[in-house]
């Protein structure tokens, strides 16, 4: 993101809109959606560092994250994001692969259009973001501490300006 700001900032905005926008999903579930799609798609580094800002969120309940990575169908969460990570899963393999049945059971679980269709763009969002911090070679450390650290920063101060000090904060 520090390499070129110009496009980082688009990025950013758009993140702080789908993670911490108005919304009728807590910041936790969709800090959820990101990480879930993230750890499907194999990116270390944000499933890492949502996976804590998802974990802030949900009075530091890591193992819920973890929870929801390995199965979220088991997760103690609620239906309506189970369905909605149903849906998330199948826009990180494929768009196409998201059913009418899938749309359906998430609106019988109580999901609204418009978390639908924020759930879709935060899965195809995140997929194009692990792509880019991963086709980058991004350095990202292991110590989980700094995480903890980093996640309580962007879940309390945003996307548009943490970002920036956290990719300054990398180099």
């Amino acid at each position: 993101m520090a390499f070129r700001p110009e496009t980082a900032k688009p990025l950013n905005e758009l993140a702080e809109i789908l993670l911490r926008g108005p919304s009728s999903l807590t910041p936790g579930e969709r800090e959820l959606i990101a990480t879930y799609v993230s750890s499907r798609n194999d990116c270390f580094f944000c499933q890492t560092i949502h996976g804590a800002v998802a974990a802030f969120h949900l009075n530091n309940n890591e193992a819920l994250v973890l929870d929801v990575k390995r199965d979220p169908t088991a997760a103690p969460i609620s239906d309506k994001l189970k369905a909605l990570l149903a849906i998330a899963g199948k826009v990180q393999s494929s768009g196409r692969a998201v059913t009418t049945e899938d749309i359906q059971r998430a609106r019988e679980q109580g999901a609204t259009d418009l978390e639908i269709h924020d759930t879709v763009l935060t899965a195809a969002a995140f997929c194009m973001y692990n792509r880019y911090v991963d086709g980058l070679a991004t350095w990202a450390p292991a110590d989980p501490a700094m995480y903890r650290e980093s996640g309580a920063r962007l879940a309390t101060g945003g996307y548009v300006e943490s970002t920036v000090g956290l990719a300054a904060a990398q180099r």
